[in-house]
């Protein structure tokens, strides 16, 4: 095998471990006869264009089974090899079906060219291809191919392939019956791998279209070469020197990132939740709440669905889950947050299973929750009948003096706190050392649930802590945070966290005094009134700023305390905000990164807060 093979299925390898896709199947006990029947095929696209597809039929059914499919860009290759059943899917394996994977075009063993989250094509256009076409081509071929089938096709997958899953939506073929998007990377500019709210995602955009397209572009292996990433990226004075020392221009993704740091139609076109225009086909879109890649995704994919769901056909599920962990075994755990059982394990057997049963095998009650979430707090499932409930009520939590926080509004005509923010010392985004993404021993799939206590010190932090909570305070749909702040610099990131602070005598073995990050995100100040066209922000005014961090469902409970933190950068996740206005931060000189000074504004008049949905006791 030559390097550039072994890098690449090193780096298949880690997206496996870091759940971007369900594991391949294992080798099946010695002595045991093999339950299904393996096939290959090229199957040609509309285009001419053949997609390299596997096919596993399970031998002896007692009738006809449904198809499940899924599409990835990481190598379907590797799936049931030696007749195994496929791993991963154990639940629904046990039901009967027959399983299809297929290579995208342009990846792997398939034909044609890889486009990183192809766009869809544009409304009336009826001879391009785009990846719902070439999904409609898949279907069509395996029904017509596959023998001993009813006729009904699911298709389903996790992150890149959860988007693959998502985007026959918008013209299914008559034999798609189920489709679930699960952590599905449905808006990567707006909030999910590559930009949130217009901050760019650095280190994963760069390590992430490294290994896709490294090797490709004639690049060597990923040229990180310090124990702390956090050290390596700091070297580059700049977005534009990593750019230039790294030759990272030569990756399609990355030149793409370059030339459209902005909302614009490019990234638009490949916005999921822009296109959708009903609920065609039942849809079961899965997340987790502490999804590192993907948290956007699934409550904006539901939320678009849920503007046309009139025959109710349209669930969400939300689990205490990094990207993808509900598909491996487990998920009593997440880094320190321990949970009341199997999660993962309980979703895939009680949730997932009877779903695809009802729908691909009519199987059931076919009776199934608007919205099925789980607690982390009170380590429960709960079900409603709509999400958000609309008996859930408005609360504002509002930033005070003393660094308190409370739901009684300010009322003084003149106040603020404020810190400084140096491009030269970020803010680390979890506990240093900061491994490289996907490597061996990384900590990347749990840094959600981090202790933030590890930032509690920095001056460039600023943290608003509540009394003791008397009773549980239910938070039940979209966190929004509305900052009144000022700079001394024309542009600045605004980070804001809702946290969960245990008490200093939390029963939980390691969690006394923990604070759990339940929610945060970053908006980049310049996309404060259009994220399609940045503005300066005027220098030592007070601006208003919404950041969307997206809807939650967890129980503060009683004796706990809530938690809201502030601060300016998120390194290397995010890359620096200059705070001095460019037309294009990829191309700002390093004399343009400034430390500047931030004020967040709390009075009467400009209360800054954070909006809650909240549960009546």
């Amino acid at each position: 095998m030559s390097p550039a093979a072994r890098r690449t299925l090193a780096f298949a390898v880690l997206l496996v471990a870091a759940g971007r896709f369900p594991i391949a199947a294992q080798q099946p006990a010695a002595g045991s006869a093999p339950r299904w029947e393996r096939r290959e095929a090229m199957v040609r696209m509309r285009d001419g264009v053949r997609l390299f597809t596997i096919v596993m039929i399970p031998r002896n059914a007692p009738g006809p089974v449904p198809i499940l499919l899924t599409r990835t860009p990481y190598g379907a290759g590797g799936w049931g090899e030696n007749e195994a059943a496929p791993g991963g899917f154990q639940e629904l394996a046990a039901d009967g079906y027959a399983f299809a994977f297929q290579d995208i075009r342009g990846r792997n063993r398939s034909e044609g060219q890889f486009l990183m989250n192809r766009p869809l094509r544009a409304p009336g256009d009826t001879a391009g291809i785009d990846e719902a076409t070439d999904a409609w081509d898949a279907v069509d071929w395996l029904v017509k191919n596959v023998p001993n089938t009813n006729g009904r096709v699911g298709i389903f997958g996790v992150s890149y392939p959860g988007w693959l899953a998502e985007v026959p939506l918008v013209y299914p073929h008559p034999a798609l019956k189920a489709v679930s998007p699960q952590a599905p990377m449905t808006d990567t500019w707006m909030g999910d791998d590559f930009f949130h709210q217009g901050a760019f995602r650095m280190s994963y955009g760069f390590e992430y279209s490294w290994g896709m397209e490294g090797q490709a572009a004639g690049l060597p292996s990923l040229p990180i070469d310090r124990a702390d990433a956090y050290d390596w990226y700091l070297a580059f004075p700049s977005l534009k020197d990593l750019t230039e020392r790294t030759s990272a221009m030569r990756l399609p993704t990355w030149r793409h990132f370059v030339e459209h740091p902005a909302y614009d139609s490019v990234w638009q076109a490949r916005a999921f939740q822009r296109s959708v225009r009903g609920v065609p086909v039942p849809t079961l879109t899965v997340g987790g709440w502490w999804d590192q890649e993907d948290i956007y995704g699934p409550t904006a994919t539901f939320a678009a669905l849920e503007r046309f769901d009139t025959a109710g056909v349209s669930s969400l599920v939300m689990g205490p889950w990094s990207h993808g962990q509900w598909s491996r075994p487990g998920g009593d755990a997440l880094g320190n947050v321990r949970f009341a059982g199997a999660t993962s394990d309980s979703f895939r057997l009680n949730i997932e299973a009877p779903w695809f049963r009802y729908w691909l095998r009519g199987e059931g009650t076919g009776h199934f929750a608007d919205a099925q979430l789980f607690d982390a707090a009170t380590g429960r499932w709960r079900s409603f009948a709509k999400w958000p409930p609309p008996e859930a009520a408005r609360r504002s939590l509002y930033l005070r003096a003393g660094r308190r926080l409370a739901f009684d509004p300010p009322a003084e005509r003149a106040a603020a706190d404020s810190f400084v923010s140096d491009p030269a010392s970020p803010v680390p985004y979890r506990p240093r050392p900061i491994e490289v993404t996907y490597s061996q021993g990384s900590r990347w799939n749990r840094w959600m649930t981090e202790d933030q206590r590890f930032v509690a010190r920095r001056p460039d932090v600023l943290s608003w802590e509540s009394e003791p909570l008397t009773e549980d305070v239910v938070v039940a749909g979209p966190v929004t945070a509305k900052l009144f702040a000022a700079t001394t610099g024309t542009d600045a990131d605004w980070v804001v966290k809702l946290v969960d602070v245990y008490p200093d005598t939390a029963a939980e073995a390691g969690m006394a005094g923990y604070e759990l990050m339940v929610a945060g995100e970053i908006l980049r100040g310049r996309y404060r009134a259009s994220f399609e066209r940045p503005e300066p922000i005027p220098a030592d005014a007070v601006e208003a700023y919404t950041v969307d961090l997206h809807p939650q469902f967890h129980t503060f409970r009683r004796g706990h305390r809530l938690m809201v933190q502030v601060q300016s950068s998120w390194f290397p996740l995010y890359d620096r905000n200059p705070q001095t206005y460019v037309s294009n931060i990829f191309e700002a000189p390093a004399s343009a990164y400034r430390a500047r000074t931030h004020r967040i504004v709390r009075t009467a008049a400009q209360p800054s807060h954070l909006e809650l949905l909240v549960l009546p006791r």
